[in-house]
């Protein structure tokens, strides 16, 4: 379950980022990221075999590579050549996504707008300043959330809770019955009290050859 959750999370945050679709690799599937100064591509394999990971490690030469995978970090550490840093740690979650009718905090408004396959909601404050921000890839039965932002000034007002909610209600509308993301560590809070599961950790290591050792 977990592999799959993993295939549905890669196939939407590529349609989400409009980067190339995932390439098929021996190891699991390979994302080419052309957006980001920090990014050039992304390994992301579904399952953290050993003979996977290093394989999938072996392959890379191109600094500032990503390799992401479901597995606790200290597990694959010591199946990573030298170059391998470990940047961050993610969370894959989930859930049977639920309509709740959201209503915009007093004060605030919010649009949603859909191009192709990705859907935007934001939220601005009286004063027409993006408040909060979210977005989704739907893929099928499957929604897969993204880039979900409140901005400093306007956080504890529950604009995240909104925001995932509205896209929750938009997702269902399309046909949508399941949702799925990677979470960081301050994400995985709020998601956990919309009903979201965490079904796996996130190993996310980068790429850089200059670096002494893998920690």
């Amino acid at each position: 379950m977990v592999a799959d959750i993993v295939r549905t999370w890669v196939a939407g945050w590529a349609v989400s980022r409009r980067t190339p679709p995932p390439v098929d690799m021996p190891w699991g599937l390979y994302v080419e990221v052309t957006d980001s100064p920090d990014e050039r591509g992304r390994h992301v394999l579904p399952e953290a075999d050993e003979q996977l990971v290093r394989s999938a490690a072996a392959s890379v030469n191109v600094p500032r590579t990503w390799m992401k995978m479901p597995a606790e970090p200290e597990e694959i550490e010591p199946w990573l050549p030298q170059g391998w840093v470990r940047e961050e740690t993610g969370h894959l979650m989930a859930v049977d996504l639920v309509a709740s009718g959201p209503v915009a905090p007093e004060g605030y408004t919010a649009t949603v707008e859909a191009s192709g396959a990705v859907v935007h909601a934001r939220v601005w404050d009286a004063t027409g300043e993006q408040a909060a921000q979210g977005q989704m890839a739907l893929l099928g039965e499957a929604a897969v959330v993204d880039r979900v932002v409140t901005e400093e000034a306007h956080r504890r007002r529950g604009l995240g809770n909104f925001v995932m909610r509205t896209l929750t209600d938009h997702a269902l509308d399309q046909g949508a019955v399941l949702g799925v993301l990677g979470a960081t560590d301050a994400g995985r809070a709020l998601y956990e009290t919309l009903g979201w599961k965490k079904h796996s950790t996130l190993a996310e290591y980068v790429y850089r050859p200059l670096a002494p050792s893998v920690g």
